[in-house]
Parts: structure tokens; C-alpha cells; sequence
């Protein structure tokens, strides 16, 4: 991390999981309402979980443990990933918003693997 870093706000890697999750809220307000308790209530929780991961690592006194909460907010990530393709199959959102939470994804992903590498031992 560079020494302009001074809280998790900063990092770009968080800002971009806040819009992941603002972008799946916005997506699951439009699921069917049997599902405001199962799979869009999953999603908002598997999305909220990835800036809250990166911001309490950042917050962490060790390197090793902000590492291991950057690796949890990878699993959060394949959660929202796999979510995602459940509610695309169902039909529960199109084809662009579908992608648009993919393309978050996969920069999230990088980003995160790259952090990792960057941090000292």
C-alpha cells in the first residue's frame, strides 16, 4: 500500500465493491417477492460482504491478516458470482445486468490478487 492509503476508503478496490453493492441492490428490488428472503436477500449479503472485508482487513494491525480478509472477500465474490448465474437461469434479471455485476467482478478479483501480491511478507 502507498502512504497516501490512510484508511480502506481510499483504496480504489473498496469503492468499487461499494458499487458492486449498490448494483445488486438495485438489481434484486426487481426479483419476484418470494425471493426478497432467499436468493436476492443472499445476494445483498454476499455483496455487502466484499467492501466490508477489505475495509476490516485494512484495519488490521498484520499484513497476514489483511491478507486473509482480502482471501474471504474472494469467496464473497464467487458467491455473488454464482448467485448471479442462479438468477440469470431463472430468469430473475437480463442478460446486461448480469454482465455489468460480472465486469465488477472480475476487476474486483484482479484487483484483490494484485493487492495481495503488493503487500510485504
Amino acid at each position: 500500500m502507498t502512504s497516501s492509503v490512510r484508511s480502506y476508503r481510499d483504496l480504489r478496490i473498496w469503492q468499487l465493491g461499494i458499487e458492486l453493492a449498490k448494483d445488486v441492490y438495485q438489481i434484486t428490488e426487481r426479483f419476484p417477492n418470494h425471493e426478497q428472503y432467499g436468493l436476492a436477500n443472499q445476494l445483498g449479503r454476499s455483496s455487502v460482504s466484499v467492501p466490508s472485508k477489505i475495509a476490516e482487513g485494512q484495519a488490521r494491525q498484520h499484513t497476514g491478516e489483511f491478507r486473509q480478509f482480502l482471501s474471504t472477500a474472494l469467496g464473497s465474490l464467487v458467491e455473488v458470482d454464482t448467485q448471479i448465474t442462479i438468477a440469470l437461469e431463472l430468469s430473475y434479471l437480463t442478460s446486461k445486468d448480469a454482465a455489468n455485476i460480472q465486469n465488477y467482478i472480475v476487476e474486483i478479483r484482479k484487483m484483490i490478487h494484485g493487492l495481495i501480491a503488493k503487500l510485504p511478507d
